[in-house]
């Protein structure tokens, strides 16, 4: 299974080593929660406008 996990702040995702023979890496990730917890309503999510931003993001230069 591959995953991603995508953030906005340094240090909080790191490689540890790969797994076995394997060209894929595990990894170690913090999960920081805010303080005020909020409800999302994801029938009410606009996707189309979450797919044109995801779109914008230089995903090459970001990735690096």
């Amino acid at each position: 299974m591959l995953d991603r996990v995508l953030t906005n702040k340094e240090g909080l995702v790191k490689p540890k080593g790969s797994i076995g023979c394997s060209a894929y890496e595990m990894v170690e990730f913090k999960i920081l929660r805010a303080r005020i917890l909020t409800a999302l309503h994801f029938r009410r999510a606009d996707f189309g406008l979450f797919i044109y931003l995801l779109g914008r993001v230089p995903w090459d230069n970001a990735l690096e």
